[in-house]
C-alpha cells in the first residue's frame, strides 16, 4: 500500500511539474515539444544549449514555481570534463544539477549504468525521458540523448518546498521540469 502511495504521488508530482514547465503558464507561451527533434551530437568544447539550460534564468523561474520556493542564490555554473554544473542553495539546504555531455548513445548508456553502481539504484526504473532512477540518497539520474543529468537532493531537508515533498519527489519534480523544457541540441 505504501509503494503505491508513493508512486501516485510522484506521478502527481511529476505531471503537475510537466504542466507548468518552460513558462507554460503564461498564455503568450508557445507550445514546447517534449521529445527532442534533433540528432543528439558529442561533447564539445563548449557546453550545449541544453546542457546550460538547466542554470538559466528560465529553469530557475519554472524550478521555483514547480517546487513553491526560489532560490537565494543559484550558483555560477562550472564546465569541467564535459559536466555543466551549479547549485541552487536555500536558507534550509541546497540541491546540484549536473548534465554530463557523452559522445554516444553506448557512451551514454554505460555513464548511466556506472551512476547507478557508485551512487545505488533504488527502486524500479522511473519513466522519465529514456529512463531515470533514484539514488541511495533520494537524487534522480535521468539519460536522454548523449546526456545524463544528476539531480543531487543530498543537501535538502527530508522534507523540502511548499508544500513540502520528500528529498525523492523534489529530484523527480527538478528532472521533470528540466526535461520538459530539454528539447535537444
Amino acid at each position: 500500500m505504501h509503494r503505491s502511495r508513493s508512486r501516485a504521488v510522484l506521478g502527481a508530482v511529476a505531471l503537475t511539474v510537466a504542466l507548468t514547465a518552460c513558462g507554460a503558464s503564461s498564455s503568450k507561451a508557445a507550445p514546447r515539444p517534449t521529445v527532442s527533434t534533433v540528432k543528439p551530437v558529442p561533447a564539445g568544447i563548449n557546453p550545449s544549449k541544453s546542457a546550460r539550460m538547466v542554470c538559466a534564468a528560465e529553469a530557475q523561474q519554472d524550478l521555483g514555481d514547480s517546487l513553491g520556493v526560489k532560490p537565494t542564490l543559484v550558483t555560477p555554473p562550472t564546465w569541467v570534463d564535459h559536466a555543466y554544473s551549479c547549485r541552487y542553495v536555500y536558507p534550509d539546504g541546497s540541491y546540484t544539477l549536473a548534465v554530463k555531455e557523452l559522445d554516444s548513445a553506448a557512451q551514454t548508456k554505460a555513464y548511466f549504468e556506472h551512476l547507478a553502481t557508485t551512487l545505488g539504484r533504488r527502486g524500479k526504473v522511473i519513466p522519465l525521458a529514456q529512463g531515470a532512477f533514484h539514488t541511495n540518497d533520494g537524487s534522480l539520474v535521468v539519460r536522454k540523448d548523449w546526456k545524463v543529468l544528476l539531480v543531487d537532493v543530498a543537501k535538502i531537508p527530508a522534507r523540502f518546498g511548499t508544500p513540502p515533498i520528500t528529498k525523492a519527489q523534489t529530484a523527480v519534480a527538478v528532472g521533470a521540469t528540466i526535461m520538459g523544457c530539454w528539447t535537444g541540441s
